[in-house]
């Protein structure tokens, strides 16, 4: 599922890139959701409240709080490396403003579906979307999902808790079984504790004994790991600055 968010106060510009987005996924064979916001305040209060999206198309001149305002608050308040902003605007002039916000595209009005499409395309190819699965046993069927979707994994007894966007799956194993096998090689999960594996993009704010999700969950570092995962969080951070 590819989560897009539209970010303009005029409902025709948010109507068409929409439309577009929607068109573009279909063709592609890919499930999507889009979420319209027609001022900057809104959107920054959905992702204060755990809304997470791949990709934001999200338009400069707006009034109260504008693209530029809401970029910063992602990244730097929200602290949110991931989604992938593309900015659309009827002037060329924001270049210095938008380059602590890294945006992935700009696009300049009026837009078109090629401008859409391309974004798109250009979004699935540089994040690898589709490529990266996690596979597990249930019963006699081998599940896949997309390592992004997970937010992190339980273990309760023999059974394996699969936290992902949207729902919950259980399987039985072992977790160290599953991070040495499966979730070692990706540096943004996390085994901070005997019982859990977080994936670190999904982590919104940190304490020495304890992780805060994005979407208000917590959960425990264990004593013997505090060292080594706090030595991870400043080295993935540092990559990512």
């Amino acid at each position: 599922m590819l989560r897009i968010a539209v970010c303009d106060d005029h409902n025709s510009i948010c109507s068409q890139v929409e439309d577009f987005a929607i068109n573009t996924c279909n063709g592609l064979g890919i499930q999507c959701e889009v979420d319209v916001y027609y001022d900057g305040g809104s959107l920054c209060t959905a992702i204060e409240n755990g809304e997470l999206y791949e990709l934001i198309f999200l338009d400069i001149e707006m009034r109260n709080v504008n693209g530029v305002e809401v970029g910063m608050k992602i990244r730097e308040e929200y602290n949110n490396q991931l989604m992938q902003i593309v900015y659309i605007s009827g002037k060329k002039k924001y270049a210095m403003e938008l380059f602590r916000i890294r945006p992935f595209d700009f696009l300049i009005k009026p837009l078109n579906k090629e401008n859409i499409e391309k974004v798109i395309n250009k979004f699935l190819k540089t994040t690898n979307f589709w490529s990266e699965i996690f596979t597990y046993k249930k019963g006699h069927c081998s599940v896949k999902v997309k390592i992004k979707d997970i937010k992190y994994l339980e273990s309760v007894g023999r059974k394996i808790i699969l936290h992902l966007n949207d729902r919950k799956e259980v399987f039985y194993g072992v977790l160290e079984e599953v991070y040495t096998e499966s979730l070692q090689k990706y540096d943004f999960f996390l085994f901070i504790h005997k019982s859990y594996i977080v994936n670190y993009d999904y982590v919104y704010s940190s304490e020495y004994s304890r992780l805060f999700l994005s979407d208000g969950e917590e959960l425990p570092i264990s004593q013997p790991k505090r060292k080594e995962i706090r030595a991870l969080q400043k080295a993935l951070e540092k990559r990512r600055t």
